[in-house]
């Protein structure tokens, strides 16, 4: 018999990833009995098996939110909403964008305004991407800080003061400069995913995380990565090199198989 989040507390926080990339995002992240979603880029069924992978169910969730309106980050969510009775928050830009999407719960958010969800203090923060009003997140809890940030075409002051001095973080490297120049995008798209409101490249992201204090960091996961533009092992030795570590500490939460729980202590 499956237990409900709620018979299950952590005493820390943890978070997990039902997968990453062009194809579809999902992140989990948990707090004592509070469980939430972030994005859900997968059909409902999709997102129950990922969920069941990981050891709940939709039914499980406290709340789903919403980073922007892409389709690879909310495919899933006016069904999984509706058939789970979930709140959703989002932006009221992003909620616009989503002419259509018929959710019973709706509970909006500030881009620059914290708010707490049970147990979870959560602090969004604006990005520059292409998207309405596209947002990215800090958790916290019981100390312990989680950053996110995927869907970003540059770095900016705000991003670093946000992310600055997290104890965990997930952080987009979405392509390799010299793969994405010669590989199979158009030159549209290229630019578009290149450019200040595209994604953040291996490169970038390193430099990103050179600015960072990472004196409190026990987890670092690549996310968002290209199938097409960018491998893993790129992804992890741009951010070894900046941190001088191993590669492989560096976690990936991949397309398919996404990234197992990860505890912060």
């Amino acid at each position: 018999m499956r237990m409900s989040c709620r018979g299950r507390r952590t005493l820390t926080m943890r978070f997990a990833s039902l997968g990453s990339g062009s194809r579809g995002n999902a992140t989990l992240v948990q707090a004592g009995a509070t469980l939430v979603m972030i994005d859900c880029g997968f059909s409902c069924k999709e997102t129950e098996r990922r969920l069941e992978r990981l050891g709940y169910s939709p039914a499980d969730l406290s709340a789903v939110l919403v980073t922007h309106e892409h389709g690879d980050h909310v495919r899933g969510i006016p069904v999984l909403a509706r058939k789970y009775d979930l709140p959703v928050w989002l932006t009221r830009g992003t909620f616009r964008a989503l002419r259509d999407a018929n959710v019973p719960r709706v509970d909006h958010f500030d881009g620059h305004t914290e708010f707490v969800i049970d147990e979870l203090q959560v602090r969004p923060f604006t990005v520059p991407h292409d998207a309405t009003e596209p947002c990215q997140f800090v958790f916290e809890h019981a100390g312990q800080r989680l950053g996110l940030l995927t869907d970003t075409g540059r770095m900016t002051p705000h991003i670093v003061e946000s992310l600055d001095a997290c104890d965990a973080l997930l952080l987009e490297c979405n392509h390799d400069a010299d793969m994405l120049a010669s590989g199979p995008y158009s030159a549209s798209l290229k630019v578009r995913v290149g450019g200040p409101l595209g994604h953040l490249s291996n490169a970038q992201a390193g430099g990103l995380l050179a600015q960072l204090d990472c004196s409190r960091l026990q987890h670092l996961v690549a996310a968002h990565l290209s199938d097409k533009n960018n491998r893993p092992e790129l992804a992890q030795a741009a951010l070894a090199d900046v941190l001088q570590c191993e590669s492989d500490w560096i976690g990936i939460a991949c397309q398919e198989d996404g990234l197992d729980w990860r505890t912060i202590a």
